[in-house]
């Protein structure tokens, strides 16, 4: 799984709050969700398919 900087997961988590109209909620979260979108985008993270 590849690894993201800080500054990408930051920039992300931003926007994500943003978005979400700038809340009150815990800033974690947003980390966390940020985090979770990165790494589900990443490529190579696919199954490979079973040969037959």
């Amino acid at each position: 799984m590849p690894e993201f900087s800080d500054e990408q997961i930051r920039e992300l988590a931003y926007r994500l709050w943003e978005k979400a109209g700038k809340p009150d909620k815990d800033p974690a979260d947003f980390w966390h969700q940020a985090k979770s979108e990165l790494e589900a985008d990443a490529p190579g993270d696919a199954p490979k398919p079973m040969p037959e």
